[in-house]
C-alpha cells in the first residue's frame, strides 16, 4: 500500500469527459454501467459508459468515480485523484444528468496494483446513488493483457445447447451436430430429418447429434428446462440489441466482405451481407458484438476467419430478421436471431444458433465453440 500512497501517478491520470460532460446515448428504464479497455497495464485507456435511467434524464446530479485496491479507496473529484476515507463522497462533475462515456487515461504502470477495480455510479444526491444502486465496478486491472470490446453477453442457460429454436429444427441428412438440440413451445415433433431414438422420456438421440436433443412436450425437468433456456434466449437478443453507443456505426453500409473487424459494438440500421471471407482478429478475451436491424446473409463458400486468438464464444451476432449462411461457407460465433436461421447445403459453423423461430440445416455441421 505504500506505493499507492508515495507514487504521484493517481493525481496525474486525468478522466476527461469525452465531450465536455457527455456523449449523448440511449436511456434505459434502469441504469446500467460497463466499461471497454484497450491496452495493457503499462499503456491503459477506459472508456466507461454510464446508461442513465429514463426517469433521471435531464435532473441534476452528480457523477462518481471511483478506484479500489486493498483497503483503500479513491475518487476523483474532477481535477485529480484523492484518497477518501470518511465524509461526503468527493463529485466527479455535477449537472443536468445524460447517458455518457468517460474516458479514463492513465499515464503510470498499473502492474503492481493487479485487481485494483474502477467504480463509476451517478446519483441525483450521493444517497441516491447508493440507497438505489446506481453504480457498478467496470473494470478489473489485470496482470498483463486487458479485454477489448463490449462486456460479454450472458446466455444463461441457452447456453447449453448448440442449437434452440422455439417453433422448429429441422436437418436434410446428413448433418453433423456436436451439443443439446432444443426446441421449446414446440413438441418433440418439430424436430425433423433426425431420425429420433427417445431415452425415456426426458430427451431423445440422433445418429447426426454428438449430444442429447430436447422438446418441450417431454417430462421435467426436460420441459421447465427448455422454458428456462428460451426465455435466457430472449434476454440475451434483448440484451445484445439494447447495447448502446456503438463503436462502428453502418460499417461499409453494410457490405462488410473482405474486411478484418477488431473487437468493439458494431452496429447497422440494415441488412449485412457476406459477399466476401472476413476476418475477426482480437485476443482470446476480446469481444465482439454485432447489432443489425434487418437479416444477415453469407455468400456461398466464404469463411468468417478468427485470428490473433479470437475465440467463438466471444462472437455475438444480434440479428432481426432471419440468418442464412450459404453452401459449403464457414461462421463463427453466436447467433441471435429474432427469426429463423438456416445453414445452406454443407455449410459449417463453430458456434450456436439461437433463433426465436427455426433453425434448419441441409448436410450441414454445426459444433458448439469451445468454453
Amino acid at each position: 500500500m505504500r506505493y499507492l500512497k508515495q507514487q504521484t501517478w493517481l493525481m496525474v491520470l486525468p478522466l476527461l469527459l469525452s465531450t465536455a460532460y457527455g456523449i449523448t446515448a440511449h436511456a434505459a428504464p434502469t441504469p446500467s454501467f460497463s466499461a471497454t479497455a484497450s491496452g495493457t497495464t503499462s499503456n491503459l485507456t477506459l472508456a466507461a459508459s454510464i446508461n442513465v435511467a429514463d426517469a433521471d434524464v435531464g435532473r441534476d446530479g452528480n457523477l462518481y468515480l471511483g478506484f479500489t485496491f486493498g483497503q483503500l479507496w479513491y475518487f476523483n473529484n474532477g481535477t485529480g485523484w484523492v484518497e477518501f476515507n470518511s465524509g461526503a463522497l468527493p463529485v466527479y462533475a455535477s449537472g443536468p444528468l445524460a447517458s455518457q462515456t468517460i474516458e479514463v487515461v492513465r499515464d503510470a504502470d498499473l502492474a503492481s496494483l493487479i485487481g485494483a477495480q474502477l467504480y463509476v455510479g451517478y446519483g441525483l444526491t450521493e444517497s441516491d446513488m447508493l440507497t438505489n444502486t446506481k453504480y457498478a465496478m467496470v473494470y478489473t486491472v489485470t496482470a498483463d493483457t486487458v479485454t477489448a470490446g463490449p462486456a460479454p453477453v450472458l446466455l444463461g442457460t441457452a447456453g447449453n445447447f448448440v442449437i434452440l429454436a422455439k417453433t422448429a429444427v429441422s436437418t436434410v441428412p446428413p448433418s453433423a451436430i456436436t451439443g443439446d438440440v432444443g426446441v421449446s413451445p414446440a413438441a418433440t415433433s418439430y424436430l425433423t430429418g433426425f431420425s429420433l431414438t427417445k431415452v425415456g422420456t426426458t430427451s431423445a438421440t440422433s445418429p447426426q447429434v454428438t449430444g442429447n436433443l430436447y422438446g418441450a412436450d417431454m417430462t421435467a425437468p426436460t420441459s421447465s428446462n427448455l422454458t428456462t433456456a428460451v426465455s435466457n434466449m430472449e434476454a440475451a437478443y434483448t440484451d445484445a440489441a439494447g447495447r448502446p453507443t456503438p463503436d462502428f456505426l453502418n460499417l461499409g453500409s453494410g457490405n462488410i466482405g473482405g474486411l478484418t473487424l477488431v473487437p468493439g459494438l458494431y452496429n447497422w440500421g440494415s441488412s449485412v451481407t457476406i459477399p466476401g471471407d472476413i476476418t475477426l482478429s482480437g485476443g482470446a478475451n476480446d469481444v465482439w458484438i454485432f447489432q443489425m436491424s434487418g437479416d444477415l446473409f453469407m455468400s456461398a463458400s466464404k469463411r468468417v476467419t478468427l485470428a490473433g486468438g479470437a475465440q467463438a464464444k466471444n462472437i455475438f451476432w444480434q440479428v432481426a430478421g432471419e440468418v442464412i449462411v450459404g453452401a459449403g461457407a464457414h461462421f463463427e460465433g453466436i447467433l441471435l436471431s429474432q427469426t429463423a436461421i438456416t445453414l445452406q447445403t454443407g455449410a459449417s459453423m463453430n458456434g450456436r444458433a439461437l433463433a426465436q423461430t427455426q433453425v434448419a440445416l441441409d448436410s450441414a455441421t454445426i459444433t458448439k465453440p469451445a468454453p
